[in-house]
């Protein structure tokens, strides 16, 4: 934990100890943490706005992977900001993604390059 930040005690949040916000980093990955203040928490399902993009080297080797060992993505693979996105889903509901640039070899269209792992 590099960052971490624990209230005072303010009219947003009691004075109980809990730290409230973080900032996770390992080697180049980073994730910010907050949880909401009682009185702002959301009437939706908490997570149900929310996703995290885990950046990779190939996400259709590990969509084909995936495939392989059974486990459903929300969608097929497609590329959105010039990057391959793969949409995955949690056992609890919440929406995650791999993405991962394209490769840099000559074009190739999903079909070939996905193959039989759909």
């Amino acid at each position: 934990m590099k960052n971490s930040w624990v209230p005072e005690g303010d009219s947003h949040y009691p004075s109980d100890g809990k730290i409230r916000w973080c900032c996770l980093e390992l080697g180049d990955a980073v994730i910010m943490l907050q949880e909401f203040p009682p009185q702002g928490r959301p009437k939706e399902t908490l997570g149900a706005d929310a996703s995290v993009t885990f950046m990779c080297e190939d996400a259709l080797a590990l969509y084909r992977e995936f495939k392989a060992r059974g486990v459903q993505t929300r969608n097929r693979p497609f590329v959105g900001n010039n990057m391959w996105v793969i949409p995955l889903t949690d056992p609890d509901g919440i929406g995650s993604n791999l993405k991962a640039p394209p490769m840099r070899r000559k074009k190739a269209s999903l079909k070939s390059r996905v193959g039989a792992a759909r």
